[in-house]
């Protein structure tokens, strides 16, 4: 509502101080929200501008900045304060970004920037503006890229100094070996993701690479091939998974693969021994304990599968020369380091690092910025689509579980998974242990049940898996147990009950444990919601894990690059790695020529020092700790 002239009626709560300066005949500026209520338009608290102040302007006829909310400091007093800040600044300041490197890259000078982004000028578009699409706008994001970058950079070059103490040898036997026996030959992907992984293997210095690739993609062969590398140069590999269900059937998949696998043994009789695989968990105790630590400890142990166990206190390796750990995201920080702590002396060993949850490029290039990463994005020959359908209707309900039972009359298997193990009034989700009673009573009755979760016994789960595996179980009703690494490829439908209070990349994780085989799969994914949520929308539209990533980040938001939060909100200032992709992989190009140039930042002392303000402590020390 615009008024030519009038008069309305203002009102401030609470702040007396106004009276010393809001006097008769003084002119001021009011802008803010107009109210309507019974007794007329009016302004209630507005923001206001003297009119012949000194800092005229910074409110009013102009596009103003908002800033978070600091206290009892108004809106008005911070942009007040803010252009106090901005007069006392130098007309020119020191740019972290050279100028020859600003004219090919077409940035606003740092100063401006600064300037335009508090104080943008009329003329530009306040859609460009919320979008930060501006060029001062866009100069500040690509500073913040610009400096995590440089971290990162300044990180990897840093580790790479160390050196390996022996670098392994070029020689294939082993895996020429091991080649022969194996039940599949590797597809394209897979060879050039081994032939980069062997490559920064035979460098001096220690590799750190990340391998990425969707469900069933076969990541695990590529780690298995790199740690026979290692082998073959007189090393130990040791691979470490997040849950003791992943790594038995680790132990178990790398045995059966290399069975009949030697390594040459110059103290053996005929020259070579059976290649030794051993399983290390917190269930192995005892005497079979004693015999694995003593076995990693004089290097009789050619290949370490296990947990967290691989980390405590007392495992000692005599050579670890590469470590590969599954399901990276399952581990924190700390764990990952100390298992690389675990190599020879004070030098670190190889280290892959691998995840079934396909990574957007813009989260590899930040999360993951110091890594080489190699991409497995085709799946092994004989791998059938997944059809995924959304069921919440009582006539979808009962057509699946007709699917269901017509599958298990072929001879197929069948998962059903439930969010939690025991009934919750106040989540009002399934409960394994009553789906599984209900089931076997009911739509399923006849057929043969078992029941997985986490809080059996390490040795009940894997009696229960070997049932499911040798096809003794119809059904298996599980919690997310099965979520990563279970492998039946017999299993070919999956019941995901209450499948809206999982997010995106474990609904992916699930739904992977089926075709895995020759069979055409199914995945049901039922809820109780007239109307499907985002992420089941997401995942009955896709089964490319690389696009539900994307997705994901949409939904879940960023997280922390610099920390250990893994959703929410993002502690980048400005950027975004939904929207900023073009930026983050210019900050990476340019931050990687000059820590390549200029590994101690000696020619930029003052990059060094912003560094140093920009990265807190405990940001520095996750950066390098990996």
């Amino acid at each position: 509502m615009l008024f030519r002239s009038g008069a309305i009626r203002c009102t401030w709560m609470n702040q007396a101080y106004l009276n010393d300066i809001l006097k008769p005949h003084v002119s001021i500026v009011i802008f803010g929200d107009v109210k309507l209520d019974s007794s007329g338009v009016h302004f209630l608290n507005p923001e206001f501008e003297l009119v012949g102040d000194d800092l005229a302007g910074v409110h009013a006829g102009r596009i103003v900045p908002f800033y978070e909310k600091a206290g009892t400091v108004t809106p008005n007093m911070q942009r007040k304060l803010v252009r106090q800040a901005l007069d006392d600044l130098p007309a020119a300041i020191p740019d972290l970004v050279p100028a020859e490197l600003r004219e090919r890259l077409a940035l606003v000078p740092r100063r401006a920037a600064i300037e335009a982004s508090h104080f943008p000028p009329n003329e530009v578009s306040v859609d460009d503006l919320n979008a930060f699409r501006t060029p001062a706008q866009r100069r500040m994001i690509f500073e913040e890229f610009f400096l995590f970058q440089i971290g990162h950079a300044w990180r990897r070059h840093a580790t790479s100094a160390d050196l390996k103490p022996v670098v392994p040898k070029v020689d294939d036997r082993i895996r020429a070996s091991a080649a022969k026996i194996l039940p599949f030959k590797l597809t394209p992907g897979q060879k050039q993701a081994l032939k980069e992984i062997v490559e920064d293997m035979l460098q001096p210095q220690p590799m750190h690479r990340l391998l990425q690739g969707d469900v069933g993609a076969g990541k695990t062969l590529v780690a298995v091939s790199a740690m026979l590398s290692a082998v073959q140069g007189g090393h130990q590999g040791a691979l470490m998974a997040p849950t003791e269900v992943l790594a038995e059937q680790h132990a178990a998949g790398v045995r059966r693969l290399l069975q009949g696998v030697t390594v040459p043994d110059e103290g053996s009789l005929f020259g070579d021994r059976p290649l030794r695989v051993e399983l290390l968990t917190n269930r192995i105790a005892g005497n079979e304990r004693r015999e694995v630590l003593a076995g990693l400890a004089d290097g009789s142990v050619d290949i370490a599968i296990g947990t967290h166990a691989l980390i405590q206190e007392g495992v000692e390796f005599h050579s670890l020369g590469v470590v590969v750990v599954d399901e990276q995201h399952r581990f924190g920080v700390e764990q990952r380091a100390a298992l690389k702590a675990k190599g020879e002396g004070s030098v670190e060993p190889d280290v892959l690092v691998m995840t079934a949850t396909p990574i957007p490029r813009t989260a590899a290039m930040t999360v993951y910025g110091d890594l080489d990463v190699s991409v497995l994005d085709e799946l092994p020959p004989g791998r059938t689509p997944i059809t995924t359908e959304w069921v919440n209707t009582p006539v979808a309900q009962s057509a699946m579980w007709q699917s269901v039972r017509d599958a298990i009359g072929r001879g197929e298997q069948v998962y059903v998974v439930c969010p939690l193990i025991e009934e919750s009034e106040k989540l009002e989700v399934a409960s394994a242990q009553t789906v599984h009673d209900e089931l076997s009573a009911g739509e399923l009755a006849g057929t043969s049940i078992g029941l997985l979760h986490g809080r059996m016994s390490p040795v009940e789960k894997e009696a229960t898996m070997e049932r499911f595996r040798s096809g003794d179980l119809d059904v298996l009703v599980a919690t997310t147990v099965i979520e990563v690494g279970v492998d039946v490829p017999n299993a070919t439908q999956m019941v995901i009950l209450d499948a809206d209070r999982f997010g995106i990349a474990q609904l992916h994780q699930l739904r992977g444990r089926v075709g895995r085989g020759a069979v055409a799969s199914s995945c049901f994914l039922l809820t109780k919601s007239d109307d499907p949520s985002p992420r089941v929308e997401a995942l009955v539209s896709s089964t490319d894990g690389f696009v539900l990533a994307e997705a994901d980040l949409q939904l879940r938001g960023e997280g922390t690059v610099m920390g250990t939060i893994q959703k929410g909100r993002s502690d980048l200032r400005l950027a975004s790695l939904q929207t900023d992709l073009d930026l983050i992989q210019l900050a990476r190009e340019v931050a990687v020529g000059i820590v390549g140039d200029d590994p101690s930042l000696a020619a930029h002392p003052m990059l060094r020092d912003e560094i140093d303000l920009y990265f807190t402590a405990e940001q520095e020390d996750n950066l390098l700790k990996g």
